[in-house]
C-alpha cells in the first residue's frame, strides 16, 4: 500500500508519521546549512564581524549594510520555512504550537495588591529584580524585559485563575474616574454659565503662562552663552499656538466636568520628573549613561547602581499605571495590559527619544502618548479595523524611527 503523509509509522515503540520524518530531517539539514554558513563561508565572517563592530567591519572592507539585509533575507526564508512546515504538520501537532498573545507589561502583575502602597512596593520589587540582571549581570535589558513580560503574563494567570475581579470600592475608582472639585464657582456665576469649571480654566491659563515663561527663561539663559539657534519669529509663534492649544484644552475641560483625577496625578509626574531631568545631577547623569554608559562610568558615575534605581523606578510608576488601568475598568483582568508597551514605544520614538540613546524629553514623550492615544481612538471612531489600526501604527514608528535616524546621519 502507499504510505500517506499522515499514515502512523512505528519506529522503536515511538509512533510518528512520514511528515514529521521530513520536519525532522528538514529541520536538520537546516541546521547543519547554517553551521556550515556561519563558520566556513565568507558571508558567515563578515555576519560575525558586522556583529561585534560595524565600523570596524567596513574598514576591513566589509559592507555592513548589504550584511545585514542578507541576514534579514535568510531570516525571512527560514520563517517561511518554519511556517510551511507548521501548516504541513498542524493536524498533529497544534496542541504543542500557539501563537504567543501580546506582550503584557507589569501593570497587570500588581493587580492582586491590597493597596495602592502595597502595588507601588511590589512594582518596585519587580523593577529591583529587572534591573539588577540588567546593571550587575550586563544582560540586555530587552531579553530581562522580554522575559519578565511574559513571566508576569503567567503569574496574572495564575492569580487571578482567569477571571476578572471586581467591583472594587469606589475610594478607589476615584484614582482614575473621578473629578477635581470646582474651588472657583464664582467664575461661573460671573461668565452666567450653568456649567463651567473654574478651576479647570484657571489652571489652564496659569499652566500656558508657565510654558511661556520657561521658554522665554532658556531662551535667554542661551542667548547668554551664544547658544541661540532658533529665530525669534519661529520661538513666538511656538509659544503661541502651545498657549492657544493648552487654553483651549483647559476651556473644553472646563465646559464638560473640570479636570479629572488621572490628568492631575500625569501632570505632577510630569512636574517632578522634568525637575528631574533637567535640574537636577541625577537626572544629568541619566542622560550621559544612555549618550555614552562606558564615557559616563570613566566620569565617575556610579552607573551601575543608577540603572538599577532607574529600573526600580520604572517599576514604581508601572505599578502605578496598573493601579490607574484597574480603577478605570473596575476590574481585574488577566488582559489588561495587553499591547500597552507597543503604544509606549511608539509614543517615546514620536516624542524625540533616539535609538541611539541620551536624548528625549519628558514633554515629548507625553506628547507623542497624546498622538497615540489622539490616533487609537479616532481610528477606532472612524470605525477603521483593528488590523488596519496594526497597520497605521507601525507605519507611524517606523517613520519616527527613520526620522530620527535621517536626523542623527545629517548631524
Amino acid at each position: 500500500p502507499i504510505l500517506l503523509p499522515n499514515d502512523p509509522i512505528s519506529i522503536g515503540g515511538a509512533v510518528i508519521n512520514l511528515t514529521q520524518i521530513l520536519i525532522l530531517g528538514t529541520t536538520v539539514v537546516v541546521l547543519l546549512g547554517l553551521m556550515y554558513l556561519v563558520n566556513r563561508t565568507k558571508l558567515g565572517r563578515a555576519m560575525r564581524a558586522t556583529a561585534e563592530n560595524p565600523r570596524v567591519a567596513a574598514l576591513m572592507g566589509v559592507r555592513p549594510d548589504h550584511v545585514i539585509s542578507a541576514t534579514f533575507i535568510i531570516g525571512a526564508a527560514l520563517a517561511a520555512l518554519a511556517g510551511v512546515m507548521y501548516a504541513a504538520n498542524y493536524g498533529t501537532v497544534q496542541h504543542t504550537m500557539g501563537f504567543l498573545p501580546g506582550l503584557k507589561a507589569f501593570p497587570a502583575a500588581v493587580f492582586g495588591g491590597i493597596g495602592n502602597l502595597a502595588g507601588a512596593v511590589v512594582g518596585g520589587i519587580i523593577g529591583a529584580m529587572q534591573g539588577y540582571w540588567i546593571a550587575y549581570w550586563r544582560i540586555p535589558s530587552f531579553i530581562v524585559t522580554l522575559a519578565g513580560m511574559l513571566v508576569f503574563r503567567g503569574l496574572t494567570l495564575w492569580l487571578l485563575d482567569g477571571r476578572n475581579v471586581g467591583p472594587f470600592p469606589k475610594s478607589f475608582q476615584t484614582l482614575s474616574t473621578g473629578f477635581v472639585p470646582d474651588l472657583f464657582p464664582f467664575i461661573a456665576t460671573s461668565l452666567g454659565l450653568e456649567r463651567f469649571n473654574g478651576l479647570a480654566f484657571v489652571t489652564g491659563i496659569l499652566a500656558a503662562v508657565a510654558v511661556v515663561w520657561l521658554g522665554i527663561r532658556a531662551r535667554r539663559r542661551a542667548a547668554a552663552y551664544g547658544m541661540v539657534d532658533e529665530p525669534f519669529g519661529f520661538f513666538v509663534g511656538k509659544n503661541v499656538l502651545i498657549a492657544a492649544a493648552m487654553i483651549l484644552f483647559a476651556t473644553i475641560m472646563a465646559t464638560y466636568r473640570g479636570l479629572p483625577n488621572v490628568l492631575i496625578w500625569m501632570g505632577v509626574l510630569v512636574v517632578i520628573f522634568m525637575f528631574i531631568t533637567n535640574s537636577t545631577t541625577v537626572g544629568r547623569r541619566i542622560y550621559a549613561i544612555g549618550g555614552n554608559e562606558k564615557a559616563a562610568k570613566l566620569s565617575g558615575i556610579n552607573t551601575d547602581r543608577l540603572v538599577f534605581l532607574t529600573f526600580v523606578n520604572v517599576g514604581v510608576l508601572a505599578a502605578f499605571s496598573g493601579m490607574i488601568v484597574a480603577a478605570r475598568l473596575n476590574s481585574a483582568t488577566p488582559k489588561a495590559g495587553v499591547g500597552f508597551e507597543l503604544d509606549v514605544i511608539a509614543a517615546v520614538f514620536i516624542g524625540g527619544a533616539s535609538m541611539s540613546g541620551g536624548a528625549g524629553t519628558i514633554i515629548g514623550a507625553v506628547v507623542g502618548a497624546f498622538i497615540m492615544g489622539v490616533m487609537n481612538n479616532g481610528m477606532s471612531l472612524m470605525g477603521i479595523g483593528i488590523d488596519y489600526q496594526q497597520v497605521i501604527k507601525g507605519l507611524v514608528l517606523l517613520a519616527a524611527v527613520i526620522f530620527d535616524v535621517y536626523n542623527k546621519s545629517k548631524s
